[in-house]
Parts: C-alpha cells; sequence; structure tokens
C-alpha cells in the first residue's frame, strides 16, 4: 500500500487483535473468505433497486449475487422475503419503522437501561423525534424475567402499532409466545431486533421470532453471525413488485420494507458487502456453526460461572445467550469505564455498560458487558474461561499497580498469541 501511514494502522490492529481477547459481545472476527469478498471488484458497482429491477445496467453478476444472499437468508431463518441492503442495525430498524408507522405513531419496546437498544426509542435518536415510544422493564433484574402483565397494560393502555423484543444489553431470552400473544390481542406489528442473537438462532441455540408468529426481524449481520458490517431485514408476508405502493396490511410487509430501504432510505447498495453477508450466510449453513453456536452459550455460562464465584454482581443472575453484564461499581467499587480502561491495558477489551435503572452516568456506569462469540472463534473453550475470570479480578483488584498490569498483559498476549485469528487460516 503506498499510504503508508494507514498501511501503519491496519498492522497496528492486525497486532492489536492478535495479542488481545475481543470480549465485547457484538464483536467478531471474519473469515479471509468474508475478507475477501469484502475487497472485492463488487465495490466498483453502482445498483440502485432490487434484483431484475434496477436503474442502471450491467447488472448481471449483481443480481445473482443479491438474490445469493437473500436466498440464504431465508434459508437460515425461516422468511418469506429479506433485504440484505441496509448498511447497518439502526437504519434496518428505522426502515421497518418508516415502512409501517405514520409519524406519531406508538412503538412498544424494551427500556434502554434494562437492555433495549439506542434505536429502540432512546431520546436522542431522530425516530425517537418521530415516533412515541414507550417502554416495558424487566420485573426482576436479579433473574431477568420481564414484566408481561405490565407489557400487557401497556399494550391494551397506549394500542401501539409495532411491539418491539430485542436487546443491547440483556442476557436472558424472551418468551415470545406471551408477547405475540399481546401483539395479536390489539392487531400490532410484531418486530424482533435479533442483532446480538442471530448466529446463535442461525446454529439452533436460540429460538426464531418467526416460529412464535412474528412478523419482522431486523439484525445486524457482524455479531454471532461472524459476518461483514450490515444490516438484514427478514420478514413474512407477499413479495410483490417494490415499485409500486401496497396497502399498509400485515400480508405486504415485504413490499413495504423494500420500498422504506430504496428509495425511502438509501440509495445504491454497497454490493461488495452484500457478496460478503452472502459468504457468511453460506458459512453459517454449514455443519460446524450449530457447533460453534453451542460452545458460545457454553463458554458463557461457564464464565458467568467463574466470574460469579470472584465475586463479580451479575444482572439476571446469569446469562441464556453469549452475553453477560455485571454490576461492578456494586462489586468493586469502581465505575464501568474504570474497569474497561483497566482490561483494556492487559488486552481484554469489553465495554462500559448501563445496568437496570443505573444512577450514574452513561460515559461512567456502573457496569460493564462482556460476551463470548469472538474468544470461541478463536477457538477457546471452558477451560479457558478460567482463566480470563482470574485475570479480570486481578487486574481489577491492582488496577493501581503497573507493574502487576504489566505482567497481566505479558501472559494475555502469550496466550492470545496461541489462538491465531480466522483470517490468519488458508
Amino acid at each position: 500500500m503506498k499510504d503508508k501511514i494507514v498501511q501503519e494502522l491496519i498492522e497496528a490492529e492486525i497486532t492489536r487483535q492478535k495479542e488481545g481477547l475481543e470480549l465485547i459481545p457484538s464483536e467478531n472476527y471474519v473469515s479471509r473468505d468474508v475478507l475477501s469478498a469484502m475487497g472485492s471488484v463488487f465495490t466498483n458497482k453502482y445498483s440502485e433497486g432490487y434484483p431484475g429491477k434496477r436503474y442502471y445496467g450491467g447488472q448481471e453478476n449483481t443480481d445473482q449475487l443479491e438474490q445469493l444472499a437473500i436466498d440464504r437468508a431465508k434459508k437460515i431463518f425461516k422468511a418469506d422475503h429479506a433485504n440484505v441492503q441496509p448498511h447497518s442495525g439502526a437504519p434496518a430498524n428505522e426502515a421497518v419503522y418508516s415502512a409501517w408507522l405514520e409519524p406519531g405513531d406508538t412503538v412498544l419496546a424494551m427500556d434502554l437501561s434494562h437492555g433495549g437498544h439506542l434505536t429502540h426509542g432512546a431520546p436522542v435518536t431522530r425516530s425517537a423525534k418521530l415516533y412515541n415510544f414507550i417502554r416495558y422493564k424487566m420485573k426482576d433484574i436479579t433473574t431477568g424475567e420481564i414484566d408481561y402483565d405490565e407489557l400487557r397494560r401497556l399494550a391494551l393502555k397506549y394500542h401501539p402499532k409495532i411491539i418491539l423484543v430485542g436487546y443491547s444489553s440483556y442476557p436472558r431470552e424472551f418468551e415470545y409466545d406471551k408477547v405475540a400473544s399481546i401483539g395479536n390481542e390489539i392487531g400490532a406489528l410484531l418486530m424482533a431486533d435479533m442483532a446480538h442473537i442471530a448466529g446463535l438462532i442461525a446454529g439452533g441455540v436460540a429460538k426464531n421470532p418467526f416460529d412464535y408468529g412474528f412478523h419482522v426481524i431486523t439484525s445486524t449481520t457482524h455479531k454471532t453471525l461472524r459476518g461483514p458490517r450490515g444490516g438484514l431485514i427478514l420478514s413474512r408476508g407477499i413479495v410483490s413488485n417494490p415499485l409500486k405502493a401496497p396497502e399498509k396490511t400485515l400480508i405486504n410487509i415485504p413490499t413495504l420494507i423494500d420500498r422504506s430501504v430504496f428509495p425511502g432510505m438509501q440509495g445504491g447498495p454497497h454490493e461488495h458487502i452484500i457478496a460478503a453477508k452472502a459468504v457468511a450466510f453460506y458459512e453459517a449453513l454449514q455443519p460446524d456453526f450449530k457447533v460453534y453456536a453451542k460452545q458460545i452459550i457454553d463458554n458463557a455460562a461457564t464464565l458467568a460461572q467463574f466470574l460469579k464465584d470472584r465475586g463479580f454482581n451479575l444482572v439476571t443472575g446469569g446469562t441464556s445467550n453469549h452475553m453477560i453484564l455485571t454490576d461492578v461499581y456494586r462489586s468493586f467499587n469502581l465505575t464501568g469505564d474504570i474497569i474497561q480502561q483497566v482490561l483494556d491495558s492487559i488486552g481484554l477489551t469489553l465495554n462500559k455498560n448501563v445496568i437496570p435503572d443505573d444512577t450514574l452516568p452513561p460515559f461512567s456506569p456502573s457496569g460493564i458487558r462482556l460476551g463470548t462469540p469472538a474468544i470461541t472463534t478463536r477457538g477457546l473453550k471452558e477451560k479457558d474461561m478460567e482463566q480470563i475470570a482470574e485475570w479480570m479480578v486481578q487486574a481489577i483488584k491492582n488496577n493501581n499497580n503497573p507493574v502487576i498490569l504489566k505482567g497481566l498483559k505479558q501472559e494475555v498476549t502469550k496466550f492470545s498469541l496461541k489462538y491465531p485469528l480466522p483470517s490468519d487460516k488458508r
């Protein structure tokens, strides 16, 4: 590369990733094949529209490519339709809102501090300025149980057009049947944001909301799915001509979403990213992906237990998925941002995070969030989780001792280098 500055930064990032362990639950490592597809000549091609209905010529390859990604996504998640064009999870969610709602309409979604995502109605977002978001919470943060009675009461009171489940920092699984029953009672669109658990659903270790009557699922493709950074919208219904505006009915959801993505929100899709999505979907359809997904769950449960044994106070008492949320302020009298910095210094990367009804501010919250998708991709197993927990507690307890932290960094580096990045494998 002639741009030496960028080349040096790429090489530095490669070193950082090789010499440390990625514990942020929304991050992962992609395969060499996914990287190759992202760097392909499909980045040169403009392809506004959808397969068979483009506004530019020269689409004989992009049409086949995008249709391949669509077909594979539908197969993985048992969907009637897939839109693979969203650039990330946030615009995927906004596209569904735009497809189904009018300004001022109500959405019932999970409270941000109880695990919901920023795009589920946080006041700082654009969608919160357009739509009226009502929030439900956990009934018991020691177990993670959702207050479904309160959810129903809110639904009957406000009659939301969308009931949204999904999360950014919730370590348990939803009872989709209860939510579906409430949604059907009031005639709401049932929407699941599965950005975090898409790979777990693909691997058969988490429930598929479509099995419980949900209408729409949104997702990212770069977390547990191990694909490129991008978004995905899956839906049930009849697919018709996206160039014609259909009536706003549940059966027309696929076409309404297509029109919302393009031309409603985005122009030309990123076909090189769609190529990488197609590769990731191919990998998710292979038998060994089920083994991977189960190992994520097993590693998370094991790590959670080792952390509890060492005095970490876990929100919901543990985990049922890939994610762990812990109240470190209560456990160690240190805020999440301080612990994030300390662990970063020894090569363990995770993120500060609010806990339910946190009394501390988001930039210096009470909690940290961590998970096992990326380290499982590297090849770590249950036996390695105790070592990670021990490094964490030693770093936290010795956070002001540079000599001990330096020694821990050397241990983490030596350990990490035993597990190559998947992009290093040929």
